[in-house]
């Protein structure tokens, strides 16, 4: 075992299991990418205050720039001394360049060092996570313009409601989801803090320009106080919680899918390549990606839920603890990109079984329509509630369909009915009466269709700063 970055305070080696429970490394050195830039920014910064000349500075650049290098094609030399990526790049640069590479770490500590690199990473991966949300958006938005006059019932307490536009329902998800990207947006504006340069709580002693520190590093500005810069972890905890919600949209698709891709509906075929078979039997063609989505968000919420209990009982500035920070939000941030990716891959592919869409429409689902056209002849609404809910009840105790129904046999419920009334049974003529701002008729969707074409141009010009 070689020499800590700490060993000069304690005169005995650190307890071989102690040094297995305190690593890092396992997982946090994927942060290499991020710690190097944190790195190169921070030399600059030395640089610039009198710490390194212009020649050590080139120096180091060169050789973090060489390091990164190493990262990317696998040769980095880790030793077992290296308790994190962070020690384990200093450790590499002092090699190469020995007190001058020592010198990196002058005027920070790891504290405002992890929690700098940690910021960006989140924020280069929700970057990438908001392009996922954008292209399954744009797959919801091409599948919905082809379906603007495909019916099917709408499902409230999971029985049969009101008919709907099938576009119609693939915009409700277009539209959660535009909420999910504005979280991501969201996320920037509260936390795009550089905390680099805070030290271990107090601040650096030295003459550090941290506004041109977090410039040059793509924040909008530096953290305004050390000592919540390096306890803060809301970054990390409003990072899982928008992927929760992202997780919870995409699951709430995914559980009506499966169902509606099974015998008993029939709405839906899951393409072959994202289903998988039995092991037993041969028939079988399961839904496996979609069911996963619904697994991976009970994944993803217990995540969250990990790191509102890892900082619950914190005492304020930095405490150990908060190493444990890492895993749960790689592996939300990675499980929810995957997802997306998976349920765009499930829509751009489905297969829509319109007739059987139809098909199932109940004839009772124009019950509300049929309450409406009292109600435009006159009646209260609720009176007219009550004398179809006796029209449906009649129609169940004499065994016939609502819509097979004579005018006569409605008269005698009320007199306010004409003929007309069996023009009520026909799903054209119920979502045409919802041609309102959000409704399901078929201009209405039309609208919202170019509503969500502009939202959907709108975002991906978004410079997130």
């Amino acid at each position: 075992m070689g020499k800590t970055i700490w060993s000069g305070r304690f005169s005995k080696p650190t307890a071989r299991d102690m040094q297995e429970f305190s690593a890092s490394l396992p997982f946090d050195r994927r942060l290499f990418d991020a710690d190097i830039r944190v790195n190169r920014a921070w030399a600059k910064a030395l640089r610039e205050s009198g710490i390194y000349s212009d020649d050590e500075y080139r120096q180091v650049d060169r050789t973090l720039e060489s390091l990164l290098s190493e990262h990317r094609d696998g040769t980095f030399p880790f030793d077992p001394s290296d308790e994190d990526i962070h020690s384990a790049n200093e450790r590499r640069l002092t090699e190469i360049l020995g007190a001058v590479g020592a010198r990196i770490h002058t005027g920070r500590s790891r504290n405002d060092q992890v929690v700098t690199d940690f910021k960006v990473y989140i924020r280069d991966h929700l970057d990438e996570l908001s392009g996922h949300v954008q292209a399954l958006q744009a797959a919801l938005l091409t599948l919905a313009e082809q379906h603007v006059h495909t019916l099917l019932p709408g499902y409230t307490h999971v029985r049969q409601a009101q008919p709907i536009s099938f576009a119609h329902y693939l915009l409700a998800f277009f539209f959660q989801l535009d909420r999910d990207r504005s979280k991501i947006i969201d996320w920037r504006t509260h936390h795009n803090r550089c905390p680099l340069g805070s030290g271990a709580l107090a601040g650096s002693a030295f003459d550090i320009d941290r506004q041109a520190l977090a410039a040059d590093l793509g924040f909008a500005a530096a953290s305004e106080n050390s000592i919540d810069a390096t306890s803060d972890r809301d970054f990390v905890i409003d990072c899982t919680g928008l992927c929760v919600q992202i997780m919870l949209h995409i699951s709430r698709l995914a559980e009506d899918w499966i169902y509606w891709s099974s015998e008993a509906y029939g709405f839906l075929s899951v393409d072959q390549m994202y289903a998988t078979g039995s092991s037993m039997m041969p028939q079988k063609m399961n839904p496996d990606s979609l069911e996963l989505v619904r697994g991976k968000t009970a994944r993803v919420i217990g995540m969250h839920s990990t790191l509102l209990n890892l900082l619950k009982g914190l005492p304020m500035a930095y405490a150990r603890d908060l190493q444990e920070d890492k895993e749960p939000l790689f592996d939300t941030l990675h499980q929810t990109a995957l997802a997306v990716r998976i349920v765009t891959g499930v829509v751009q592919t489905i297969h829509v079984h319109t007739e059987k869409m139809r098909q199932t429409l109940d004839p009772a689902l124009y019950a509300t329509d049929i309450a409406d056209y009292l109600v435009r002849k006159g009646l209260p609404f609720r009176q007219a509630h009550e004398i179809v809910g006796r029209i449906v009840a009649y129609s169940e105790e004499t065994g016939q369909s609502l819509d097979s129904l004579s005018a006569d046999e409605f008269v005698q419920f009320h007199s306010c009915f004409d003929p007309d009334v069996l023009d009520l049974f026909d799903p054209q003529h119920s979502i045409a009466l919802r041609n309102l701002f959000g409704g399901t008729g078929p201009v209405s969707v039309r609208q919202q269709i170019e509503l969500a074409k502009q939202m959907l141009t709108l975002n991906s010009n978004v410079l997130l700063v």
